[in-house]
């Protein structure tokens, strides 16, 4: 793994003057190191975990495990210290733990469970984030770290704005580095209307867990009242068992009181927590699964790559595993273009990854990559030396 952006490096040959082999680099946020980490509950296990990657398979389909390469112990070595969480202090001087970094669209998307374990011993209150939306880091949280954990969430966060949901409305457009158009930061109700479906996907897919629901909505300065207050109404018609204006945003701690208020009051009367599918069902059931109730898919299409690599973990004895998607942030569907909540549409899985040793198997979207790549037009194209002083022009 490597935490650099390189399309050169999805796909490679390896010990070319030995006859090749066909291999590939992710980002490391995306590998099954990282996974280990944030999923091990002590050093024992993340020996466990790290002896169990299947790195390979033999000429007669047998899985090749890190344990048999005699790495297991260079490795662990290496994440002695990484093992430990970080504990970090916000502005107000909140305590907080920074550890690991899965993300939420190609990974499990969830900090370590050990950082968890050790806040649950210290605090009435621990609020974990899972990453991007309901339909991945939440998704992820409650059928594959819960099922490690053994954790049982009390209440579930939904957080919303204004700006988010008109864009899923149809509002107008986010582009990096360009201010957002007045369409999306400024009075549109009937974006707003539209896009509200999107925030009920979300509502709906945390319930499926029988978690209750608070809708955080996150307001900025400029945000219309009215607007704010209509949608903390709609959250409540839609399930959420309580919603607050929040303005953390400007106001830091004292802006989230009134959340504060209604998650304290939630946990009174937790839900009776449920994974969304038995780990027991075939891999393409718990797919399916999880497309057509998180989703709102129509279905998925499995592509022959996959299908082989589905029969594979199977045969191996990796089809009672959870399923970890690989999909887009950027909308409920695999399409990014895809806003608002989407109908009638398949989802294509082109790959499915084992991954032995954090426990679970990934599918990978059609469309997704495990390495990033640099823009059609680098940053460094901009960046050179000024001929009359000297200095350096175009980094920003």
């Amino acid at each position: 793994t490597l935490n650099v952006n390189d399309r050169a490096l999805r796909e490679i040959v390896l010990g070319e003057g030995t006859g090749g082999r066909q291999g590939q680099f992710v980002i490391t946020e995306a590998s099954e190191i990282m996974a280990v980490l944030a999923l091990a509950k002590d050093r024992r296990d993340l020996r466990e975990r790290l002896s169990r990657i299947v790195v390979g398979l033999t000429t007669s389909g047998k899985p090749v495990r890190a344990e048999e390469l005699g790495c297991v112990g260079a490795m662990e070595v290496l994440l002695k210290e990484a093992l430990k969480p970080n504990i970090v202090q916000t502005l107000e001087g909140t305590p907080a733990f920074v550890h690991t970094g899965p993300f939420g669209n190609i990974a499990h998307g969830n900090c370590s469970i050990i950082s968890d374990a050790i806040a649950l011993r210290c605090a009435d209150f621990v609020v974990t984030e899972a990453g991007f939306g309901s339909d991945l880091g939440a998704e992820k949280f409650f059928n594959i770290k819960c099922r490690v954990s053994g954790d049982s969430p009390a209440v579930a966060v939904v957080v919303a704005t204004l700006r988010a949901l008109k864009l899923h409305g149809g509002g107008g457009v986010a582009k990096a580095g360009v201010p957002l158009p007045i369409s999306l930061t400024g009075p549109n109700q009937e974006a707003l209307s539209k896009g509200i479906a999107n925030l009920e996907q979300h509502v709906a897919n945390v319930r499926a867990h029988g978690v209750p629901v608070v809708v955080a909505v996150n307001a900025f300065k400029d945000d219309p009242q009215d607007e704010l207050d209509w949608v903390r109404e709609q959250s409540m018609k839609m399930g959420a068992i309580d919603a607050a204006v929040s303005t953390h945003w400007t106001d830091g701690g004292k802006g989230a009181e009134q959340l504060a208020v209604a998650v304290a009051k939630a946990v009174q009367t937790p839900g009776p927590f449920r994974h969304l599918y038995d780990v027991s069902l075939p891999i393409k059931k718990k797919i399916e699964t999880i497309a057509t109730t998180m989703y709102g898919a129509d279905g998925v299409r499995f592509e022959p790559e996959a299908e082989r690599q589905i029969d594979t973990a199977e045969a191996l004895g990796y089809g009672n595993l959870p399923v970890c998607m690989a999909k887009t942030p950027l909308s409920l569907s695999h399409d990014s273009t895809l806003k608002g909540r989407p109908k009638g549409f398949i989802v294509p899985i082109k790959e499915l990854r084992i991954l032995a040793g954090a426990g679970f198997v990934t599918a990978v979207c059609s469309g997704i990559q495990l390495m990033p790549g640099l823009p059609k037009k680098p940053a460094g194209e901009r960046i050179s030396l000024d001929a009359n002083s000297g200095k350096i022009v175009g980094l920003s």
